[in-house]
């Protein structure tokens, strides 16, 4: 019988990580500072496993396997991943220089808002006010692997070294939220 696979990982960021986080409806407006996810004590900013999840999962969205496997396979992959493997802890704390990075307000060294505007569809403008952290961050958690024959940990560590390149983790990925893989063990 195989056994689960745990690694433990730590991803560094290569580019600043925006962040857009939904408030359950499409009318409730967001501070920038209310953009950004949360540990309890409600200063500590942390990544959602989910989104990690959402990286090497997401099927109608860019995700590392829709964009770096075979068109005719990703869907396989991607639903094996959402099934045999767990990102722990639920709520993963940023960090810099190892220790838990702390919101005190845009200082325009560590956060800062960025302003855009989006054109929807007939160029309607939807402006964008979203939160950032600057590059360095860092992201430490840890990985299970099922035992299963759809992929291997080989895949998976792949899907998020080029991922953390090609696409990153936030919103407006691709642009923002590069990172790249520091540790695997």
């Amino acid at each position: 019988m195989e056994k689960t696979i745990k690694r433990k990982v730590l991803l560094s960021g290569l580019s600043d990580i925006m962040f857009d986080r939904y408030p359950g409806d499409n009318k409730t407006v967001l501070t920038p500072e209310k953009k950004f996810y949360y540990l309890p004590d409600g200063e500590t900013l942390c990544m959602p496993a989910m989104n990690i999840v959402s990286f090497l999962t997401a099927q109608n969205t860019d995700s590392a396997p829709k964009r770096l496997l075979d068109k005719r396979q990703y869907k396989t992959i991607a639903s094996a991943i959402l099934s045999f493997t767990a990102i722990t802890p639920f709520e993963i704390p940023f960090l810099s220089n190892g220790e838990p990075v702390k919101f005190s307000g845009f200082d325009g060294k560590k956060f800062y808002v960025h302003n855009s505007v989006a054109r929807l569809a007939k160029g309607v403008p939807n402006p964008k006010i979203r939160p950032v952290i600057r590059a360095p961050w860092e992201l430490a958690f840890e990985v299970s692997i099922f035992p299963n024959k759809e992929f291997t940990e080989d895949m998976l560590t792949d899907l998020f070294i080029r991922g953390g390149l090609a696409i990153g983790l936030g919103t407006f990925r691709g642009i923002f939220g590069k990172f790249r893989v520091v540790e695997w063990k």
